[in-house]
């Protein structure tokens, strides 16, 4: 994967509905040769799709939480969470808790509702969030923008 592939793939991290020719117009390379590049991201599984953002509170979903759990029943509660529509995230995770879910619902009452149901299933602790600073951070940069990352890094802390 070299800067142009990184570079495509931040632009389709900005705008996954961005056509081939307005691409290929950003990036300087033709139609054709972007296509390909976009055609082998996805057959490697660089790409594995493409989705539309949603805002939860533009459908009333106003409360966000993450749930740290323990189940002595692994497999049931994932089957639960699969089932459950106020889990958008569910991470298997090691320690003391077996699992990180990312939780949305309508008010603090609903997902109150919510947690006493998970009760059936094992323990919880929950972190409500107040405010979300950034969220889907872009996995790719270029290496010149690396590059401006670390020496900001090294300025501020001295290292």
């Amino acid at each position: 994967m070299d800067h142009i592939d990184r570079k495509i793939m931040s632009i389709l991290h900005e705008n996954a509905r961005i056509t081939v020719s307005e691409m290929s117009r950003m990036i300087a390379m033709s139609q054709p040769a972007v296509t390909e590049r976009l055609r082998k991201l996805e057959e490697r599984e660089v790409i594995t799709g493409y989705r539309a953002k949603i805002s939860p509170s533009k459908l009333g979903m106003y409360t966000t939480a993450f749930i740290l759990f323990k189940s002595n029943n692994c497999k049931e509660f994932e089957t639960f969470s699969e089932a459950s529509l106020e889990i958008v995230d569910l991470y298997r995770t090691s320690g003391e808790y077996n699992y990180l879910l990312k939780v949305v619902t309508e008010t603090s009452e609903s997902l109150e509702t919510f947690l006493e149901t998970c009760n059936a299933f094992g323990f919880s602790t929950t972190l409500v969030v107040l405010s979300t600073r950034f969220e889907d951070k872009c996995l790719v940069v270029s290496q010149e923008a690396s590059n401006v990352i670390h020496s900001i890094g090294k300025e501020e802390y001295g290292k």
